[in-house]
């Protein structure tokens, strides 16, 4: 079946690209290794997302794609600072507040779990760029807000409506990247979690000095923990709120994202997709022989070899209604390939976000009562002790940048060990 896919790959591009182009070998190489099987998903868009996934090799990895590593890396860095909040500021929280502390966790989960639906589908009906501009706002702004709390139910609201925004961070982030990223370069998708590190380090630093010296001592309750005594918890959230509004602004103003050229191409936008291209070559002093007709012809021969009927051939594989049916995640499921690696990934995101979910929440308390048992369980102790877990943290994501190439190991490797530890 995988030969056989090859082939027609190689065929359509071999019909579509000038015997003459330079490229033609990379082009032809590209849709030859296409992971795919022809029939799992609409074979038109399936053709020209070849072919654009082709155009983006011969561009290479240049200024934009090294540009787009940096702001895309900055909802990684998002990611890993909010979710550990709940775990950092818990204990004078709850001094202040007194309330049952596996709320403020469940409040911020329930958030990231609706922002990471709505926003994992809704950048497939609405696009990426808005989503991936949009996410850190609300992040910021919601951060900010909570710093301001004067009581756990409106902290505890406001931090979930912050959830939504920072739970888009990932599914978003990292298919703008991997829209525009050669597939030689892929392998940089793992290398971006050096900003959930870095992300984690900045958090702990900042936390260790605000938590330690402006926080009531712990076991207090609200009748002896005053607002004025026990504003650590939101310095840290005012810092951390204005620093990803901070980053969302380099975001918007400083760098320009394009459109996804397989977003716009789904949608029938074959001239635009083939702009963003052309932009994106010109952008990084570089030339792309991509045509309009190219890929216009892509899908008409993709038609033709699938004996598509004419109401087929109108089906686009994104709505331009911005609807959103079950047909959509059917496709996850079409082949059994598919359905094997859609399970296997679902099972595997879960069983991570669970382990990471508690022991983030976790630690803080770990540490403190460990530290208790040596005679020191102070916050500063705590919080420095987490810092130097973050450190160890950072070398970690080169390695699995390098893992992830290395051929007796790739990323079914990769994942299998760094998942088993």
């Amino acid at each position: 079946m995988e030969k056989t896919d090859s082939r027609k790959s190689e065929e359509i591009v071999k019909d579509v690209v000038d015997p003459r182009d330079q490229y033609q070998d990379v082009y032809v190489h590209n849709a030859s290794n296409d992971i795919y099987e022809d029939g799992s998903i609409d074979p038109v868009y399936q053709a020209k997302a070849r072919l654009l996934n082709c155009a983006i090799q011969e561009i290479g990895m240049g200024k934009y794609q090294w540009y787009l590593f940096v702001v895309a890396g900055f909802g990684w860095f998002a990611d890993s600072v909010w979710p550990l909040i709940g775990g950092l500021i818990l204990s004078p929280v709850v001094s202040e507040f007194q309330f049952q502390g596996p709320f403020l966790s469940l409040a911020m989960n329930i958030g990231l779990f609706v922002g990471a639906v709505f926003w994992g589908l809704g950048c497939d009906i609405w696009g990426r760029r808005w989503s991936f501009n949009v996410t850190l706002l609300i992040a910021g702004i919601f951060g900010l807000a909570a710093g301001g709390s004067s009581n756990f139910l409106t902290l505890a609201s406001l931090l979930a409506v912050l959830g939504v925004g920072v739970g888009g961070n990932l599914p978003v982030d990292s298919a703008v990247f991997l829209d525009f990223v050669p597939g030689s370069h892929q392998y940089l998708l793992t290398v971006l979690s050096i900003w959930w590190s870095l992300g984690q380090l900045f958090v702990n630093l900042i936390a260790w000095p605000f938590i330690a010296n402006f926080s009531c001592p712990q076991g207090s309750t609200p009748a002896t923990c005053t607002r004025s005594e026990n504003m650590g918890w939101r310095y840290l959230l005012f810092t951390l709120g204005a620093c990803t509004l901070i980053l969302w602004a380099l975001r918007f103003f400083i760098f320009k994202l394009e459109e996804s050229p397989r977003f716009l191409a789904g949608r029938g936008n074959d001239a635009e997709a083939v702009a963003v291209v052309q932009r994106i070559a010109a952008f990084n002093g570089c030339s792309c022989s991509l045509t309009v007709e190219q890929l216009v012809r892509a899908g008409d021969l993709a038609r033709e070899r699938a004996g598509a009927t004419e109401k087929h051939a109108t089906v686009q594989v994104l709505s331009r209604s911005s609807s959103y049916t079950i047909d959509h995640i059917k496709a996850l499921f079409e082949t059994r390939k598919l359905a094997w690696s859609t399970s296997l990934l679902i099972s595997l995101w879960a069983i991570i976000g669970l382990a990471s979910t508690l022991y983030n929440n976790f630690l803080p308390f770990l540490l403190a009562s460990r530290g208790a048992k040596f005679g020191d369980s102070s916050y500063y102790i705590t919080y420095r002790n987490q810092v130097i877990l973050s450190v160890l943290g950072i070398p970690g994501a080169f390695l699995a940048g390098w893992a992830v190439e290395q051929p007796y190991l790739g990323r079914r490797g990769t994942l299998a060990i760094s998942a088993g530890k």
